[in-house]
């Protein structure tokens, strides 16, 4: 990826709004393409919200042609609704991502958090704050949401940079770790 274009879409899924970020990498230099949130909260029907986000997801994915998504996972809270709730609009984001084509990567909320500002307990105000001095963009969004989405994208590019290898994949045990990471092993 050293010299080559890439286009990640990250997301930071929720039921009432939902967050999104795109950037493209080019020799290391990220650039904002687009940022913003799909608003919810208009929509009483849980299965028209699902709809929705499935359809927006591809319509970002058709207009942006990302080859990546970088998908917030949920953090578990004690209310199990919300946490059906949540996973539900996560698993619509990855499905639309998926069927698009779209190679699909999680990160935990941590994850991302550290990744963008050093620490995995920084409040969003922070993470907005970092990404603006990191990307140097000027849009001041309504909601954290869209930059909890950009910061999901821009956490992949970190990682990836990083360990030349999507961080977080699953692996099945150590015969799977030494084949997805060479590497690593001596």
């Amino acid at each position: 990826m050293a010299n080559d274009k890439q286009i990640i879409l990250g997301v930071d899924p929720g039921t009432i709004v939902l967050g999104y970020g795109i950037i493209e990498v080019q020799k290391q230099k990220v650039t904002l393409l687009s940022m913003g949130v799909i608003q919810l909260s208009k929509y009483e029907d849980s299965l028209q919200k699902l709809r929705i986000i499935y359809e927006k997801i591809q319509g970002l994915i058709e207009n942006y042609h990302p080859t990546i998504c970088a998908i917030e996972t949920p953090f578990y809270g004690k209310n199990v609704q919300s946490m059906l709730k949540l996973g539900r609009a996560q698993g619509v984001a990855i499905a639309s991502a998926l069927t698009n084509g779209v190679e699909v990567y999680e990160y935990a909320p941590k994850k991302i958090k550290q990744s963008i500002t050093g620490n995995g307990n920084a409040s969003k105000e922070q993470v907005a704050a970092m990404l603006k001095q990191q990307i140097g963009f000027e849009i001041q969004p309504k909601f954290h949401d869209a930059t909890d989405g950009l910061a999901a994208a821009v956490c992949h590019h970190y990682q990836n940079r990083v360990t030349g290898v999507g961080v977080d994949k699953k692996v099945s045990g150590w015969a799977d770790f030494i084949k997805q990471n060479p590497t690593k092993v001596k």
